[in-house]
């Protein structure tokens, strides 16, 4: 039985995920509260920002923490493919369910099914990360575990699109996205605690690539993205801004006619 360990750097990887996860939720609630209040085009661009948003802070999540994760007696490669089918699994997923919630009349029943199979899609993408992971030897699952895991993804994210409808204040959004963090972050690490492997020592190469050769530069790119959506989202004008500034310039207008 391999040891494994999940911080292998030490702290920096658990509070670097968590932090990518709460910038990834608070970027997302932003942008969902944005569409609400649009209509048409504006509205879908929104969802669509959103979704990516929290999708990449999920995605980006994960394999941080995974980078801090080792087992003795055995290099990790991961496969290319299959990481990458992740990534658009959880943004897929999360389109799926911020839609519902964006776009339903029926918000309750919205939330029900956008929450369940936006979870759903949030566990699918941690353990379609987790199966890209090759070693030397067999992993397991605690089965207990793993059904722990996918329940904490569907109240995590039906409690982020229940966020989306009914919070607007930015300190609000804040403390939400906090929470959120917290809850993906336990997600992960309840799935991975489920874990045992199994070592066969081996001299043999093992297929794809190491974690600083693929998802290092990817995670870096993907939290590039996050802050830089982040900036745009803090620059855009709120409808209500945008309503002020129209009818700060109306009697202006009517005083030139």
């Amino acid at each position: 039985m391999g040891h494994l360990d999940h911080a292998a750097l030490g702290w920096l990887t658990p509070v670097l995920s968590y932090v990518m996860a709460c910038i990834g939720a608070a970027l997302g609630l932003r942008c969902t509260v944005r569409a609400l209040g649009a209509t048409g085009r504006s509205r879908r661009n929104w969802l669509i920002t959103a979704a990516s948003a929290i999708g990449t802070g999920i995605w980006t999540m994960h394999f941080v923490a995974m980078l801090g994760f080792s087992v003795s007696g055995t290099d990790i490669r991961y496969d290319v493919p299959l990481t990458i089918v992740s990534l658009l699994v959880a943004m897929i997923v999360v389109c799926a369910g911020v839609f519902a919630v964006g776009y339903s009349k029926d918000r309750a029943r919205a939330l029900f099914l956008g929450g369940l199979t936006t979870g759903l899609g949030v566990a699918s993408m941690h353990y379609l990360g987790m199966a890209a992971v090759r070693l030397h030897g067999d992993v397991k699952y605690d089965p207990v575990l793993v059904g722990l895991s996918v329940l904490i993804a569907v109240v995590a994210a039906t409690a982020a699109l229940w966020a989306a409808l009914n919070i607007k204040s930015p300190v609000a959004v804040t403390v939400a996205s906090l929470i959120m963090g917290a809850a993906v972050s336990s997600m992960h690490y309840t799935g991975m605690f489920s874990v045992s492997v199994h070592v066969s020592p081996s001299d043999a190469a093992l297929p794809g690539a190491t974690a600083m050769q693929f998802i290092f530069p990817l995670a870096v790119g993907l939290g590039s993205y996050l802050f830089l959506t982040s900036a745009f989202v803090a620059l855009s004008p709120t409808s209500g801004e945008r309503e002020a500034s129209a009818s700060a310039q109306r009697p202006v207008e009517s005083v030139t006619h």
